[in-house]
């Protein structure tokens, strides 16, 4: 259920507001060659509460397509892979790619308090190496012969998912657990 926030505050006062109430996962944007898919994103990540939203390497994003979002919550930019694995380091960290998966996204039955939800470019995927660091390697199942989504379709199915573990009927929701 949305909250109803007073939006006439400052972003820093409903950012305070909404502190108490935010996940521990955070979701990373890997260069998605789309500026309005990474302020798509943002938005969507708005309306779970994220922990944060990292944006990997120095591409723009477009703040009018996150609806404003973009001023509630804590997007970090991290010049590289390198700086991204050193800044998460000690969470884990699953990916979300369709061609290298380990398992579908549905098999998922729980998700670490911390983990860390990345999401690569919608044309190249992820750089070589990136998967092979990464604890889980995710697919969300297609069927027709498009073999991918939009990456802000894929971040919201993801945390729509993760969204159904987290609350559904009888889940005590402890931070940390």
């Amino acid at each position: 259920m949305p909250l109803d926030p007073p939006l006439e505050e400052p972003p820093e006062e409903i950012r305070s507001a909404l502190a108490p109430l935010r996940n521990g996962l955070s979701v990373a944007v890997l260069a998605a060659g789309n500026p309005f898919a990474v302020g798509a994103i943002i938005r969507v990540c708005h309306s779970f509460l994220v922990r944060e939203v990292l944006l990997i390497g120095t591409e723009p994003h477009y703040e009018k397509a996150s609806m404003g979002m973009h001023r509630l919550e804590e997007v970090r930019r991290l010049p590289d892979v390198e700086a991204f694995f050193e800044y998460v380091h000690g969470r884990p960290v699953w990916a979300l790619e369709r061609e290298a998966s380990r398992r579908s996204l549905y098999e998922a039955r729980a998700f670490p308090w911390e983990v860390v939800l990345a999401f690569g470019s919608e044309r190249f995927g992820f750089p070589p190496g990136f998967l092979g660091r990464c604890d889980d390697v995710l697919a969300i199942p297609l069927y027709g012969v498009n073999n991918s989504l939009p990456v802000a379709v894929a971040a919201g199915i993801t945390l729509s998912w993760w969204a159904h573990l987290r609350y559904a009927p009888g889940t005590v929701i402890v931070p940390g657990g």
